[in-house]
């Protein structure tokens, strides 16, 4: 009798030992912070990234602003006419004034036109229906007193495309940094003709 007590009781025992293993194994917290890392890591970083992009890309818009502020002057005070620029002369004016972030001699292309009113003026984004960029950038400084409108153009690499975020605005994955400066020429030689 004693023998059937003493099994019943280790039984009792060894089930209410593996239910005890189970509850401490569902109680114990070591791995939960690793787990819960594991959980949020990867749309944390993807934020990160995109946020690291997003201001990478601002900066290079606001650098190639800066650029094409600084060399429209050249037009604006006439230096440009006066002197002789063509496109490739004015360009490397503009890469002057750009250091580091682009690939300036390769990488930027440049329009200028002039305008006869304020109102005709074109600033749309020169990409095509198909995201590609069109080419067909003159270089016209135009004379004393003519509305003249720089644009410097770059075509900036994304690396960042996570979870539906994207600044690519082409059909070649990058993103068009446009920076345009509207003005009237200054009357270098004289008067203004009406």
């Amino acid at each position: 009798m004693f023998d059937w007590l003493l099994t019943k009781s280790k039984l009792h025992r060894n089930r209410n030992a593996g239910s005890g293993r189970l509850r401490r194994f569902l109680r114990r917290e070591d791995g939960s912070a690793a787990v819960e890392f594991g959980l949020v890591a990867a749309p944390f970083f993807a934020l990160l990234f995109a946020i690291m992009e997003t201001a990478l890309v601002f900066f290079a818009g606001q650098t190639l602003e800066t650029a094409a502020a600084d060399s429209a002057r050249l037009i604006l005070t006439g230096q440009a006419q006066t002197q002789g620029f063509s496109q490739s002369a004015f360009k490397d004016a503009v890469c002057a004034k750009i250091l580091g972030l682009f690939d300036c001699k390769n990488g930027i292309s440049v329009d200028v036109k002039k305008y006869t009113s304020f109102a005709s003026v074109d600033v749309t984004k020169p990409i095509d229906n198909n995201g590609n960029l069109k080419t067909d950038f003159t270089y016209d400084p135009g004379g004393p007193c003519q509305i003249v409108v720089v644009r410097l153009l770059y075509e900036y690499p994304v690396y960042v495309s996570l979870l539906g975020y994207n600044l690519s605005d082409m059909s070649n994955g990058k993103h068009l940094l446009v920076a345009t400066s509207v003005f009237r020429n200054e009357p270098y030689q004289g008067t203004c003709s009406p």
